[in-house]
């Protein structure tokens, strides 16, 4: 499983039920279809794959939106009400999914929703619409991946501007090797050549952890099983650190260089194992990683009680308040020398998540007009406030300055690092983060420049804000000793660190059920291998379960699989040049 939230499991099999039922009428295919909209309150309700709230939204963002369209937004999110398959087919099955529907459209869902008559085709509606109209290509990237040779049936999110080959991420890449930096300054800063090398460091920082801090239930590392796919999620996460990302049972280099399957002798992810064994016998992993969930991993790192993260948006998230940061306390990424992280390029064709409109929506003009807004400036600001990255409102969050630069306000320097407060009630009042977009969709890739003030959507990218970040004790001492970087992006493109997989629309394709059936076989075994051969009490017994695992996943018929997974992985590859080279034609 990848490192995002995902649609709840059964929503793709719910597809196939829908299209049971022959649902009469198209309901979107003329202008004419509506009846006038006299403007007056409307409910819509919003299906929505990737929201993580259900019911009426709430706060500023709902009071933005109310008086913009005279729209209440009510969400229905599958991944909240659980049972989504069921919802899926009782929905469906009236041949209404929502008004407006925010859902994927890889491995065949997007084609079903359209031939089972669900959703409805904006063309006639987009007269005036410049924003939609400016993601043409992605719309055209999306009707090629369904099948459709016309028709707006929908707009990808997080469409880009940028290149395909520059990273999408901001200052932070998504995957790294991050730890308590205090720490591994108080051991004196020690080198760290190989993922191998960062064991006997993080035992000296647990030691001197425990020491300072009295008290034995600090870590250097701990796992948790929550996202376990196609094999253990936390040992793939190393293997992004040398520029792999997974495709089913194959690890992939981001320039398609290598592809490797997780089961090989010597490979990639056992070299993960074998490193997560020997942090396990050396003593620094904590011992309730089998049997805790992310929630209770996650409250660890906000307590302090671990040391390293794979990932920026956990250990920094929990831990590098502005008081611990001003303190000289944090995590930062490590000078691993042989590194070169896996980065995801930018995707000016959009991800492979869509919003559009339901086909037995009322008033659909202003349904689309809503969801052009969402693709304007003003909309990626306030939609994809806090938990897309964007720095919300103008006016509340930020307000430009005498010289024309974006600035926080002091409650917006306060809401986006993490604090608390109450909206003023001329925004709508009540909290602030209770009104954050439920929708949980961003249109724009936050990183991208905003045509309007010549700066990036996200806050941590201006000027402004680049200079206080850079004035507090962690981040000076961090820069101190790397090189003079003021950034973790500088410092790894600097040192040929990140290796940017070109952003592409590709999407594996719907695989035979024979091939899922057996898929679902291997998979079992290889996590439970790889957790059994990460926690073994001595290196012959983790070699022993890692071959034994071999042989079993073997018979299992793991070689069908691959040969699927490893076609797949190179058409990826040829997506992404192609879509390097479509850049360039259409920006000579």
């Amino acid at each position: 499983m990848g490192i995002k939230k995902k649609l709840t499991a059964g929503l793709a099999a719910g597809l196939a039920a829908a299209m049971m039922f022959s649902l009469a009428g198209c309901g979107g295919d003329s202008a004419q279809d509506d009846a006038v909209d006299d403007g007056s309150l409307m409910t819509v309700d919003v299906f929505d794959g990737l929201a993580n709230y259900q019911g009426e939204q709430k706060g500023w963002f709902a009071k933005v939106v109310l008086d913009k369209f005279n729209i209440k937004l009510n969400i229905i999110a599958p991944n909240v009400a659980g049972g989504g398959s069921t919802l899926f087919d009782t929905r469906s099955a009236s041949g209404n999914l929502g008004d407006i529907i925010i859902y994927g459209y890889e491995n065949g869902q997007g084609a079903k929703l359209v031939k089972s008559k669900l959703l409805a085709d904006m063309t006639p509606y987009l007269d005036g619409m410049d924003n939609i109209k400016a993601n043409q290509l992605a719309i055209d990237a999306m009707n090629e991946t369904m099948g459709q040779e016309e028709g707006v049936w929908g707009i990808p999110g997080s469409v880009s501007s940028l290149a395909p080959t520059e990273a999408s991420e901001g200052l932070e890449p998504t995957f790294g090797p991050y730890l308590r930096w205090d720490y591994y300054k108080a051991v004196g800063y020690p080198e760290i050549d190989t993922l191998e090398d960062l064991i006997p460091v993080l035992k000296e920082m647990q030691d001197k952890a425990r020491e300072t801090e009295g008290r034995d239930d600090i870590y250097a590392m701990s796992f948790f099983k929550d996202w376990d796919g196609n094999m253990m999620n936390n040992a793939k996460q190393p293997t992004c650190f040398y520029g792999y990302d997974e495709l089913g049972f194959v690890l992939a280099k981001a320039d398609g260089s290598d592809y490797q399957s997780i089961t090989d002798e010597g490979g990639i992810y056992e070299r993960t194992i074998k490193f997560f064994n020997a942090a396990y016998r050396a003593g620094i992993v904590d011992p309730e990683s089998t049997t805790q969930n992310y929630d209770t991993m996650n409250s660890k790192y906000k307590e302090g009680k671990v040391l390293f993260s794979f990932w920026p948006w956990l250990g920094q998230a929990a831990y590098n308040t502005n008081e611990n940061k001003d303190a000289g306390k944090g995590f930062m990424i490590a000078p691993l020398k042989d590194q070169k992280i896996f980065s995801y390029g930018a995707t000016p064709t959009g991800g492979k998540t869509f919003i559009g409109i339901g086909s037995k929506a009322k008033n659909k003009q202003r349904l689309v007009k809503f969801i052009d807004w969402l693709f304007s400036s003003e909309g990626v600001y306030d939609s994809g406030a806090q938990t897309g990255g964007a720095a919300g409102p103008k006016g509340l969050n930020w307000e430009l300055n005498d010289d024309g630069e974006p600035v926080l306000t002091d409650f917006g320097s306060n809401v986006l690092s993490g604090g608390s407060a109450n909206v003023p009630e001329d925004w709508g009042g009540g909290s602030y983060s209770d009104g954050i977009s439920a929708l949980n969709f961003p249109t724009v890739n936050v990183n991208d420049i905003d045509p309007e003030t010549g700066y990036s959507y996200n806050a941590t990218m201006w000027p402004s804000e680049l200079e206080k970040a850079n004035a507090n004790a962690l981040n000076q001492d961090w820069s101190a000793h790397m090189g003079g970087y003021s950034t973790t992006m500088e410092y790894l493109e600097a040192n040929d660190m990140i290796a940017v997989s070109p952003g592409s629309s590709y999407m594996s394709p719907q695989e035979d059920s024979q091939i899922t059936t057996l898929r679902g076989s291997v998979k079992t075994e290889i996590v439970n291998a790889s957790w059994k051969a990460s926690f073994a009490d001595s290196e012959a017994e983790c070699d022993k379960i890692l071959k034994e695992m071999r042989e079993t996943v073997k018979g299992l018929g793991i070689d069908q699989v691959l040969e699927v997974d490893m076609k797949n992985a190179k058409d990826q590859d040829a997506a992404r040049k192609a879509a390097v080279k479509a850049y360039e034609a259409e920006n000579k």
